[in-house]
């Protein structure tokens, strides 16, 4: 049996990131029960970054990874439409994010996306949106993980798990382990890992999110940025070769699995998006749909188990879990190893994200 200081299961952006930033300072162990690395959620991302997205308990975790992931990001812009009678949600979400520093402007839509029907009137600009390189990001973090230690086991779904003489002991359909540290970064299987180890469910709830790739006449303008109806029933944003990307921004509650698109929410986000532009859809080319897995407040959770020794939440990360991954990693790897916070999250106070809070 091969012995570690701390085992995280789960080797999504997650836990990938935390396995970067621990890997320096001990042993560790990643256990990833599919095949391949960020198979569910990390491979399956809309790929945008976005400080107001997930609202203000989630912005700083995402301003601070900013300069972290400048290599990984592409301008993009984003513009928050309305409609015309929903001029008291603009101001309600200009209000939510006052004095945070993010940029935002009210704008007129009309100015920007060709086609758009006229009741979509209203529109917040948000200029710092960007187009995240996923595959590129998590890579990095597999790759220094690895150059740093870190022994990545995939088809390694854990079987059983007991805690004896403080190590945990884990068998796996890759072969059986001990560690002193158990980090569940296990994503929409959050709650049922833990409750192997033994300790009560948060109540992380994953939601599956439905995206398609479409081709449209007219092709999406070269500049048009990611748009999202503010109060969210859709988003769309332009994808390379004259693409479109489009989800209605759906959030159906459902058990951890390999999430596969329904045709009713494929039919739902075609619907939205033609009583939104007049653009013809000339292809559906792609639909794809995946987990986006929330603590009961919609806060990530970060920090030991208040009941079971040993247990490290590193979970609860919805849609955010990507654009957050530098400052939650680096929040997550102070709080494990009793180091003082980096600078770049020195200034987050992580006691908001504690998993004591259940």
């Amino acid at each position: 049996m091969s012995s570690y200081d701390i085992a995280i299961v789960g080797a999504g952006i997650a836990g990938a990131s935390l396995a970067a930033e621990l890997a320096p300072h001990a042993r560790v162990l990643v256990l990833e029960m599919e095949d391949q690395p960020g198979y569910h959620s990390t491979g399956r991302s809309a790929a945008f970054w976005s400080e107001t997205y997930g609202g203000p308990d989630i912005q700083p975790l995402t301003t601070a990874s900013a300069a972290w992931m400048k290599d990984f990001l592409e301008p993009l812009g984003s513009l928050h439409i309305a409609r015309a009678g929903e001029q008291a949600a603009v101001d309600a979400y200009l209000a939510e994010f006052a004095g945070s520093g993010v940029e935002l402007r009210p704008a007129d839509p009309r100015d920007t996306i060709p086609g758009l029907r006229p009741e979509w009137s209203l529109a917040v600009y948000e200029p710092t949106c960007a187009y995240i390189d996923v595959g590129g990001l998590h890579g990095l973090y597999l790759k220094t993980a690895k150059q740093a230690g870190a022994d990545f086991r995939t088809a390694a779904e854990l079987q059983t798990v007991r805690r004896e003489g403080g190590m945990w002991q884990l068998e796996t359909r890759a072969g059986n382990f001990s560690a002193a540290l158990l980090v569940n970064a296990a994503g929409a299987w959050a709650d049922p890992v833990a409750e192997m180890a033994g300790a009560g469910p948060i109540g992380i709830q994953p939601y599956r999110r439905t995206l398609v790739q479409l081709r449209t006449d007219p092709a999406p303008p070269a500049d048009l940025p990611h748009v999202g109806h503010l109060t969210g029933s859709f988003y769309f944003k332009p994808e390379a070769g004259g693409r479109l990307w489009l989800s209605p921004h759906d959030e159906i509650p459902t058990g951890p699995c390999d999430a596969q698109p329904e045709d009713l929410d494929v039919a739902i986000a075609i619907d939205r998006f033609e009583h939104c532009v007049d653009w013809r859809i000339t292809a559906l080319e792609h639909k794809w749909a995946g987990l986006r897995s929330f603590a009961p407040d919609r806060k990530p959770v970060y920090g030991f188990d208040p009941k079971v020794p040993g247990l490290f939440w590193f979970a609860g990360q919805g849609g955010f879990g990507i654009q957050t991954a530098p400052a939650a990693a680096k929040i997550a790897a102070s709080l494990i190893t009793g180091n003082p916070p980096d600078a770049l999250v020195a200034h987050i106070d992580a006691n908001r994200y504690s998993a004591a809070r259940f």
